[in-house]
């Protein structure tokens, strides 16, 4: 598969959601699909990957004893290396997670835990992605018409939609890039980010390449998403 000497490879999980729009108790990342958490789906693509080294989890508050006993320990994830508390928002939890990184060298794929499924083609294509240019995103075209609306709801512009990609995870990146690019982000304050991508446009000023991902790598959000996913899994 390589060309060269392999580079190490983390994967930070992102797991501290709290799912408010599932409007379960019991937050989305653990909640059951046919029969075992949705992050487990996740977790057991990266352990058996040959592209990915190593795993740092990154759970809610209060919650890592939890993943480590009934998650970790009962499904044998032993490349994750590391259970760590999450922050309130998104770009927080990634922080925390790359904070462990203490060698600057290889690269770091981050993916949110509610995307159950990722697979190996697309950890493939995001390590050559990466290894060419240094910061990818996997996504797909979107099948359908974007309107851009103004502050009043009303069509204010339709971009080509050639041009239009729905973004997913993971996003992949050298690990000195995004760990500057998060340092200069925190020490920043006013944040408006959305995903790592962003976060390396803006405060690295590097562009990120978008490589193909799946349409079945959805992102678990609403009950009806639960629904599709369950789908997938009998077909």
């Amino acid at each position: 598969m390589y060309t060269n000497e392999k580079k190490s490879c983390t994967a930070i999980v992102l797991a501290a959601g709290r799912g408010s729009r599932m409007g379960t108790a019991v937050q989305k990342q653990y909640l059951e699909l046919e029969g075992r958490p949705v992050i487990c789906y996740a977790l057991e693509v990266f352990q058996q990957s040959e592209v990915i080294d190593n795993i740092i989890l990154v759970v809610g508050e209060g919650q890592e004893e939890f993943a480590r006993q009934k998650i970790i320990e009962k499904y044998y994830f032993s490349k994750v290396s590391a259970v760590v508390c999450g922050g309130r928002e998104r770009y927080d939890s990634v922080w925390q997670g790359l904070k462990l990184l203490a060698d600057t060298e290889g690269y770091v794929f981050i993916h949110d835990g509610a995307r159950p499924f990722v697979n190996e083609a697309i950890l493939r294509r995001g390590y050559e992605t990466v290894d060419k240019y240094g910061a990818c995103a996997a996504g797909v075209p979107s099948k359908d018409t974007i309107k851009l609306a103004d502050e009043d709801n009303f069509a204010a512009d339709t971009p080509e939609r050639r041009f239009v990609w729905a973004i997913q995870t993971p996003q992949v990146f050298k690990t000195a890039l995004i760990k500057e690019a998060y340092f200069r982000l925190m020490q920043k304050g006013d944040i408006h980010v959305t995903d790592d991508a962003m976060v390396v446009e803006q405060m690295m000023k590097v562009p990120v390449k978008l490589f193909e991902g799946s349409y079945e790598n959805i992102k678990i959000t609403t009950p009806e998403d639960l629904k599709i996913a369950e789908a997938f899994l009998k077909k």
